[in-house]
């Protein structure tokens, strides 16, 4: 489905002022988050008069910049970056998951997303998760076969493709065909989650351990990596189009594999993949301010969510507030305890539960909601409210992982996209097939389909998509032009991550570097996180004083974003990430 703006001229804006024991994780590591940070690198703010590109890796950056450069589309570009992605960044995304995408068509004003999200196996019920008659431990169930949805973002490509791609479709995997057979040099940060070891099964399935564990020792920073079965799989798609992927040898091998992984086998069926079809959605678009910001529609919370943080924020001088103060902390960090509470009791994938969202983005609903926020404590943990046309529904969390990538990129007239991507934990299930990596999405369900007798929106259904954070967001001025094209990975987290990147440009006047470099902090309606060696850890003894649970943590965001100013484009990586900006 699209949305369309009423005008149809884009003229530049102002600008912007600066339960398996060999797979559990130990309990050590339960505390951390399952992407393990890798350090900092050196990012800088990028500018460009043309066309630009943000996203996770250098090469895959290169890649979308080149298509640019032949004249191609901003999906054209996404594209070829992502299927560079799911070679030099494996961990995060490929072909074995899923994405969601938002498109903005420039020369009519028109906004399409696309629903590439996985799909769980027809013949899955919602005890899929259950081991007699007990739910599984997460940290058992992600790893193997169980865990494996139906893979959408090829789907979703080409789909996408077919309406807003100008360059041949076999041209975009040129680039990537070539590197896969001739190698590229492990990256730091591959070669860093690899080296942790924290998804046991990337070491144990044949097929991933013989690609990451070569003569029996893990691939180091800077080594030479081939994968010649990667680009035969390439190859297969760029001939016969996402055919090749969903039917053919590579459906029976992703098949195979799940049905016959060695831990947790799975449902998954050859039928599952022939009838997976990604989805067109309505976005969602909430006035903020004086601008418009759009994300999302579920099986995505992230739109709504943050949507939702920016209008109960609304009624609040935002831009009188220093960034790094304790009133920031607080205001953003009670605006998301009520958005999640909201979210965890109703956000599911709307083809199976009745998503109350005009409720939920309500303008009367949001501002009170936001004077339930107590200015001077942190209070208990948030209830959900009652939006209109809300369902008696339970609330139940699911484990969402925060192994994923973003891109946002804008071609030369002035099209862009906006497109979040992900296999779930890093390394996904850890079950490699055809050179690629397979998701454990289906893990992003609430393994309880009933709590306190009551029924759980993201349980478990054949067929259904899980509920996911993924938050593609992109913000248009009161004149309805783009200014700025946004996302991050990060599990649940994205969420307080692109809410406190979208204030910081539109509240807070930060360039686009400085507004994704700002040290984070995350409230899930659980406790409060300040990043982990940044100036917020000044802030915990007031923090805690008001009654906040604080702790101290790495929190590994990863935001790629441009602005469009009058002076042209403005882009930036995540320093917490090995992430680039190209462009001309």
């Amino acid at each position: 489905m699209q949305f369309r703006f009423k005008q149809t001229l884009i003229i530049p804006i102002f600008l912007l002022a600066s339960g398996l024991s060999s797979f559990a994780i130990s309990a050590q590591q339960e505390t951390r988050e399952p992407e393990a940070a890798t350090g900092l690198y050196q990012q800088q703010l990028v500018t460009a008069q043309h066309y630009m590109v943000s996203a996770a890796h250098p090469l895959a950056v290169q890649a979308g910049k080149n298509i640019l450069a032949k004249g191609g589309s901003a999906v054209d570009a996404a594209i070829a970056t992502q299927l560079m992605l799911g070679l030099v960044e494996p961990q995060s995304s490929g072909l074995g998951g899923g994405a969601f995408m938002l498109h903005w068509q420039a020369d009519n004003q028109q906004l399409t997303t696309f629903d590439g999200r996985e799909k769980a196996p027809a013949a899955a019920t919602e005890k899929l998760f259950f081991q007699y008659d007990k739910v599984m431990d997460w940290r058992s169930a992600y790893v193997g076969g169980k865990s494996v949805g139906v893979p959408g973002v090829v789907a979703m490509m080409e789909k996408a493709h077919q309406q807003f791609g100008q360059l041949a479709w076999a041209d975009l995997f040129t680039e990537t065909i070539n590197i896969a057979k001739h190698g590229f040099a492990v990256s730091s940060r591959t070669a860093e989650q690899l080296a942790k070891g924290w998804n046991k099964g990337v070491s144990e399935f044949p097929e991933s351990r013989q690609y990451f564990y070569p003569d029996g020792q893990v691939v180091k920073q800077g080594e030479l990596l081939k994968n010649p079965a990667y680009a035969k799989t390439l190859e297969i798609i760029a001939s016969k189009g996402a055919a090749g992927f969903y039917s053919g040898e590579i459906a029976a091998a992703i098949a195979h594999a799940v049905q016959t992984a060695s831990v947790n086998s799975g449902q998954l069926q050859l039928s599952d993949l022939a009838n997976y079809q990604p989805v067109q959605r309505e976005p969602v678009c909430m006035p903020y301010r004086i601008y418009k910001v759009c994300g999302m529609a579920p099986p995505s919370s992230g739109g709504v969510a943050i949507l939702q943080i920016l209008g109960m924020l609304e009624q609040y001088n935002l831009a009188n507030i220093k960034p790094n103060s304790v009133e920031a902390i607080h205001l953003l960090s009670q605006a998301a305890k009520l958005a999640f509470a909201d979210r965890e009791r109703y956000m599911a994938d709307p083809d199976f539960v009745s998503v109350p969202i005009s409720g939920m983005l309500a303008k009367d609903y949001l501002t009170a909601r936001g004077k339930l926020i107590n200015a001077k404590a942190a209070g208990p943990k948030a209830k959900a409210g009652l939006p209109l046309a809300a369902q008696v529904l339970a609330a139940s969390q699911a484990i969402e992982l925060p192994n994923t990538s973003h891109l946002s990129i804008v071609d030369a007239k002035g099209n862009a996209v906006s497109m979040t991507t992900s296999i779930e934990n890093v390394f996904g299930s850890g079950l490699m097939v055809a050179g690629f990596l397979l998701n454990n999405q289906l893990t992003d369900f609430s393994l309880e389909p009933v709590v306190a007798g009551k029924a759980v929106a993201n349980k478990v259904q054949g067929n259904k998509r899980p509920r996911s954070s993924m938050a593609p967001m992109m913000v248009f001025d009161q004149h309805n032009k783009l200014i700025l094209v946004i996302g991050s990975p990060g599990g649940s987290r994205i969420i307080n991550y692109v809410a406190q990147t979208i204030i910081a440009v539109l509240d807070w006047r930060m360039n686009m570097l400085d507004a994704i470099a700002l040290p984070k902090f995350t409230h899930r309606n659980d406790y409060l996180a300040l990043e982990k060696d940044t100036i917020l850890q000044q802030q915990q003894t007031k923090l805690e004083k008001m009654g906040y649970k604080v702790q101290i943590q790495d929190l590994n965001s990863g935001l790629h974003g441009i602005m469009l100013t009058e002076q042209g484009l403005q882009g930036a990586a995540d320093p917490r990430r090995e992430g680039r900006v190209a462009g001309n």
